[in-house]
Parts: C-alpha cells; sequence; structure tokens
C-alpha cells in the first residue's frame, strides 16, 4: 500500500495520483496542505522538511517532490513503455517532461493560473498575464511539433512523460486566455481526457482554490 500525502485540488498532487492510478498501484491519499494543513507536524516534517506537499510512503522509502516520486514509482513499478529501460531512449523523454515542467507548467501555474484563479480580480496583474500568453505562445508550438508524431510522446503507449507533460493542461484548456494555435495538442488533450486515470484525478474542480 503506498500512502500519499496532499489535496486533490494541488496539481502537483494530481500529478502523482494520475501515474498511480495508470500503474493500477494500491494506494490511500490523506489530505494534506492547503485547508487540511497539517504540513507543519513533526511527523510530517519529519518526512518532508520543506513542509509541501505531495509526499509517498512505499514501504521504507518516503519521497517528497511531484516528478522525483513520478520517477521513483515509474522505475520501480512501470513497464518498458511506461519507463524504458534503455538511458537514451529514456532521456529523448525525460528531456521534454524536465523541459515542460521547468518552462511550460511553471510559466502557465504562475503567470495564468495564480493570475486568474489564486489572486482576486482587483489585484490581478494584467500586464503579467499578457506577457505569460506571449510566453506559452512561443513554447506551445515547440510542444506542438513534438506531439505531432503521436498520439503519445513515446509512440503508441503513454509514458512517465505524458505525465508530466499533460498534468497542467485541464486547467491550461478550462481557463479562457489568449492561446496560440495547437492543433496536435488539442488532439493529445482530446486523448487525455478519455483516460479514466486523467479524467478522475486530473479533471478536478479548482473552485475551491478561487479567490474572492
Amino acid at each position: 500500500m503506498i500512502t500519499i500525502w496532499g489535496r486533490a485540488t494541488s496539481s502537483n498532487v494530481q500529478l502523482v495520483m494520475w501515474a498511480v492510478a495508470e500503474l493500477g498501484l494500491e494506494h490511500e491519499r490523506i489530505n494534506a496542505g492547503g485547508m487540511h494543513g497539517g504540513l507543519d507536524t513533526p511527523e510530517y516534517l519529519a518526512m518532508n522538511p520543506n513542509g509541501l506537499i505531495p509526499v509517498i510512503r512505499d514501504g521504507e522509502a518516503v519521497v517528497w517532490e511531484s516528478c522525483a516520486i513520478l520517477r521513483y514509482l515509474a522505475a520501480r513499478y512501470g513497464d518498458e513503455v511506461f519507463w524504458p529501460a534503455d538511458p537514451v531512449a529514456r532521456a529523448r523523454l525525460d528531456m521534454w517532461a524536465e523541459w515542460a515542467k521547468l518552462n511550460v507548467a511553471s510559466t502557465f501555474t504562475t503567470g495564468i493560473f495564480w493570475q486568474l484563479v489564486r489572486t482576486p480580480e482587483a489585484k490581478r496583474d494584467m500586464d503579467a498575464v499578457r506577457a505569460t500568453e506571449t510566453r506559452l505562445k512561443a513554447l506551445m508550438p515547440l510542444l506542438d511539433a513534438r506531439l505531432g508524431a503521436g498520439p503519445w510522446l513515446g509512440g503508441e503507449e503513454l509514458s512517465f512523460a505524458d505525465i508530466v507533460i499533460g498534468h497542467f493542461l485541464y486547467r491550461y484548456y478550462d481557463l479562457s486566455f489568449d492561446r496560440a494555435a495547437t492543433p496536435n495538442i488539442d488532439a493529445y488533450y482530446a486523448r487525455l481526457t478519455e483516460r479514466p486515470a486523467f479524467a478522475e484525478h486530473v479533471m478536478v474542480s479548482y473552485e475551491s482554490l478561487r479567490a474572492l
């Protein structure tokens, strides 16, 4: 049994929960963070001294940071398709996963999601939103071109890299802002929405996070 600490509305927790579900792993999730609190207790800080979510415990292993958790789960439980054994084949996927997490997901989350959802309307920095739109319009076509070979980043089956790339797309498409034309990503997202694990763990309402 894998135990996961984190709230369902956290995109980083969603990344982990989606991976666990795709891998078919027995698990339980404990609400932590946000309105649930619990991140400053000695017990929790002993697991993650940063006091952040998510954290998992798998037997004696305790792992924090969402992508570190994903790679741990993929390496321990994934098959050759989900986590290629060949370092070169895996690196070809991991480069795009790392790029998407550090550039696209973080840019979108900070400049769009936090401004349009987590910030009261009167305090929103719309200049920052416009600047982020411009930045994403430069980034997303790169991903669109890469996904043109589809249907998934590694070919015919979903891999760990798709979890990183796809975990923010529900919010990306759900919010109203000026996006680049990316037909390959549009089709990719449509395929994601058909996966039960994605629908259950990523397509989660974020209304409770909205600032009034």
